[in-house]
């Protein structure tokens, strides 16, 4: 009885989700971008699968087994696979919220949603690495019994990374700062349980010997796992009941903001009212925030790695593109929806002479105060002497002089709002357009340098660059207000859009 009802709810919230993708406004908006989606899961499908094949010859005739690499590297597949669920998969709290108010047990409500998780297809994404390098080098050995051991094995690990996943955030929903933590955790564990002791890597032999019990079925490997997961879903289930209780109720205690009053920038009229508007977003709203911080994550992170390891030293297409990503990726990620939170208010925007202009103004210096953060993330390879200064404040003008122009272009076009506490992932608003422009905006200025230094030297292909985006960085006043002429001409189709969309 207790099964027959879980697979009704099950159904119920998959029909749910199907009718209400189907009668989202944007929809066939989003019919271009959702071609793409599937076109990019079908080009990294077969890339694993080709990727398989090529791993059972590289590891066959080697002192292991082939499948004991893989299985003996588990960590790096499990981290790898942790760190894309940020992007491919999300906590399911803002879905039981809708339920709240129907006659369902939210003990069992929760039940459902966390078994939805854990066989949810994401799941099996791997499948396309793991199945063909099985089948070349699994059933020589141990039959397609072990074959099928031994994916089942690997299922039971990513349903347990799929909790682990959840668990971390959760917390991070609400604390974002907490990323640190699970990311310090699976470099720890590499660290220490794969090259801390190269004699004797103990992680190495603890999940190769887990991964020969599942091809062999012993079934303490397959108990063990299960051990991890009901922990794992009872923890999460319980998080899950009070974050969704804490934000439902009024007992949440809501965090008093600390006037900011900025009076610095009172000087500069109303374009300083908008620049305090605009960093009051990045603080608070929770899109506009985890955009910047996200950004500024990967920038760092990749400045570290062109810095202190030898991984990029011999390419200097990725020295070219570490240097234009780090200055444009900030950009390319707020600008990309420029106007979009300003829908939520548009009207009362609009009520206003010269506004638009004040406000387009207040977002393009507030973005070139932005350009602090890359600035000093590239002091690393600066310092390190694997980056001149002079490449550096190239990358640097010609993002504000070129890339930001070019992005401010969407300001006339985007008529889709972007409600300010969606979640990232969830806010389903990208289109074509703004797709083809954030690709643009970051691969023509690597295009651009990788030419120039082919044809120069690499500081006088600097120099260009620099020269070009001063230019650009001075004309601001004037382009600028060519955007804001064009924006005001197609206003009532953008605020048609925003009000249509603010009803999601």
């Amino acid at each position: 009885m207790y099964l027959n009802r879980v697979k009704l709810l099950y159904r119920l919230i998959s029909k749910n989700q199907r009718i209400a993708n189907r009668r989202h406004p944007m929809f066939e908006r989003n019919m271009v971008f959702k071609v793409l989606t599937y076109f990019f899961v079908a080009f990294w499908a077969v890339y694993l699968a080709v990727l398989g094949i090529a791993f059972f010859f590289i590891f066959d005739g080697t002192n292991r087994e082939a499948f004991d690499w893989i299985n003996g590297g588990m960590i790096f597949i499990l981290s790898i696979d942790f760190l894309l669920r940020f992007v491919m998969q999300e906590t399911p709290a803002q879905e039981v919220k809708a339920y709240k108010l129907m006659p369902i047990p939210m003990n069992f409500l929760f039940n459902v949603f966390l078994v939805r998780s854990g066989l949810r297809g994401y799941n099996f994404f791997w499948f396309f690495f793991l199945v063909p390098f099985g089948f070349l080098a699994v059933p020589s050995f141990f039959g397609f019994s072990g074959l099928i051991g031994f994916l089942i094995g690997w299922w039971l690990m990513f349903v347990l990374n799929s909790y682990w996943y959840l668990f971390w955030r959760t917390w991070i929903n609400r604390h974002t700062y907490i990323l640190v933590a699970p990311v310090l955790c699976c470099a720890a564990l590499i660290y220490f349980g794969i090259f801390f002791d190269e004699q004797c890597p103990w992680l190495f032999y603890a999940t190769l010997r887990l991964g020969r019990g599942f091809v062999n079925f012993y079934p303490l490997s397959f108990v063990l796992v299960l051990i991890a997961i009901i922990p794992m879903f009872i923890v999460n289930k319980r998080m899950l009941r009070h974050f969704v209780y804490l934000e439902i109720s009024k007992d949440d205690r809501v965090k008093k903001v600390k006037s900011q009053e900025m009076r610095f920038l009172n000087r500069f009229g109303e374009i300083g009212e908008y620049i305090k508007l605009e960093i009051k977003s990045t603080i608070r709203n929770q899109v506009v925030r985890k955009q910047f911080l996200f950004g500024a994550f990967y920038m760092f992170l990749l400045c570290a790695l062109f810095a202190f390891s030898d991984v990029y030293d011999g390419s200097s297409f990725m020295k070219i593109f570490i240097c234009i990503y780090c200055f444009a990726c900030l950009g390319t990620m707020t600008l990309t929806g420029i106007m979009c939170m300003e829908g939520n208010y548009i009207d009362g925007l609009m009520s206003r002479k010269e506004s638009v202009l004040s406000l387009l103004k207040a977002k393009y210096y507030f973005n070139c105060m932005m350009m602090i953060f890359p600035l000093l993330s590239v002091i690393m390879p600066i310092v390190e002497g694997k980056l001149t200064v002079v490449t550096a404040l190239g990358c640097l003008f010609f993002s504000m002089g070129v890339v930001f122009p070019f992005l401010f272009q969407l300001a006339v076009y985007n008529n889709n709002t972007i409600h300010l506490n969606d979640k990232l992932t969830r806010s389903g608003r990208s289109t074509k357009t703004q797709m083809i422009f954030s690709s643009a905006a970051l691969f023509v200025p690597i295009f651009i340098m990788y030419l120039l230094m082919s044809l120069f030297s690499e500081n006088i292909a600097s120099v260009i660059m620099l020269v070009i985006g001063f230019i650009g960085t001075a004309m601001h006043p004037l382009w600028l207000r060519n955007i804001y002429r064009r924006f005001m001409k197609r206003r009532y189709v953008n605020m048609a859009g925003f009000r249509d969309s603010r009803q999601v």
